[in-house]
């Protein structure tokens, strides 16, 4: 790595560690706002991004009981974060499916990016928000791609 990468590199670390910083506020401000616990919001956010899991497979994923994870889809469901639904291929099997409402909330809490909110982006000049707009577009192919070690 040449010493203009690795200056732009360190660049990054302190410019993503100070916004990580300034964000936490706004970020926690949104969870505390729930009436969610931090394992209901782990069940609920992993139920959103599996689609159609089961509480078999949550309870193997967090390393906890079936009735812990049961109590918690409970609760959810109760709340109306999540449905229960009888499986198409298998009626013996139940399957925890988000709600609108459950979406929102993980949309809210989770995915939670104050630093690109409208009132950061309104302060960009268009160039900025030109680099910015190809800045994300990169990053987001490079998390996309497999790892390096996997291509072996």
């Amino acid at each position: 790595m040449n010493d203009d990468a690795r200056k732009a590199r360190e660049s990054i670390e302190a410019l993503t560690i100070a916004i990580s910083v300034r964000s936490v506020p706004l970020i926690l401000g949104s969870l505390l706002e729930t009436n969610l616990t931090i394992q209901q919001l782990k069940i609920l956010t992993t139920i959103v991004v599996n689609d159609g899991a089961t509480i078999s497979a949550l309870a193997s994923e967090f390393k906890t009981s079936l009735a812990a994870v049961s109590k918690i889809a409970d609760r959810l469901v109760a709340q109306g974060l999540v449905a229960r639904v009888t499986d198409t291929q298998d009626h013996r099997v139940k399957r925890l499916l988000p709600t609108g409402l459950g979406r929102d909330v993980v949309g809210s809490v989770v995915a939670a990016r104050p630093e690109l909110g409208s009132d950061v982006l309104d302060g960009l000049s268009q160039d900025e928000l030109d680099a910015l707009v190809t800045a994300l577009r990169a990053i987001n192919r490079e998390m996309k791609a497999p790892p390096s070690w996997s291509e072996a």
